[in-house]
């Protein structure tokens, strides 16, 4: 008989099904993030009050449709939404329908009738991702402190208690999980905030935003790929 998984990736599954925080790895350009099952462990982990607001990770399709549904956006409106999260990789702050009673579990990532939504489902993080279609994010930094770029950069900023995951960890990660001279620095996601109307206003600033002179050029380039009438 084989030896348990006493590796890190073991140490993230347990800690998730514990309802602990772990930190994941992104994608270039995006920085790790924190999760958890539960958003208060999330605000421990980056030491702030723990019923600070904390995004939802729309990562499981089952989530996101229950999710988009309970928005306050038209059918074109929503998918407009659906395609920020997932092929933008953005972080969405959407409103709330008032004549509809959201999840219960939405409830941690809403303030005064938006809701905070992050949906990049990198495909060697579904493994440990999909096991939890309900998971609370935030940027994976200590109050104070910049987004850790690196797996190395977490672990010297997040107590012992906190598992890290190294994309080295992770099989099929490929190209887009290694930084070389040229790439760009590293950084949190953007964030959009899209109206019941369809206007998209750039809320914060972040790494999807960064190559662009400014956010009239970056918010173009969204209504253009993504707008009404674009094919999918």
């Amino acid at each position: 008989m084989s030896a348990p998984d006493t590796g890190p990736l073991a140490a993230v599954h347990a800690a998730l099904l514990r309802g602990l925080a772990v930190v994941l790895p992104n994608p270039a350009p995006l920085t790790c993030v924190v999760a958890a099952t539960a958003p208060e462990a999330v605000n421990r982990a980056k030491n702030r009050p723990a019923d600070q607001p904390v995004a939802l990770w729309t990562h499981h399709p089952r989530t996101a449709a229950r999710v988009l549904r309970a928005l306050d956006l038209a059918a074109d409106t929503a998918e407009i939404a659906r395609r920020l999260l997932t092929d933008e990789r953005v972080t969405v702050l959407a409103p709330l329908r008032a004549d509809h009673a959201p999840p219960p579990w939405l409830a941690p990532a809403t303030h005064e009738g938006w809701t905070l939504l992050f949906g990049a489902r990198w495909s060697p993080l579904r493994p440990v991702l999909d096991p939890h279609p309900v998971l609370y994010v935030s940027s994976a930094n200590r109050t104070g402190l910049p987004p850790a770029p690196t797996a190395a950069r977490a672990r010297a900023m997040f107590p012992d208690d906190v598992p890290v995951l190294d994309p080295a960890a992770l099989p099929g990660t490929g190209a887009d999980s290694t930084d070389t001279a040229d790439s760009a620095p590293r950084a949190a996601t953007t964030t959009v905030r899209l109206h019941p109307d369809g206007r998209m206003e750039l809320h914060r600033s972040g790494a999807q935003d960064g190559p662009y002179s400014d956010a009239d050029a970056y918010l173009e380039h969204l209504r253009t790929a993504h707008g009404p009438g674009t094919a999918p």
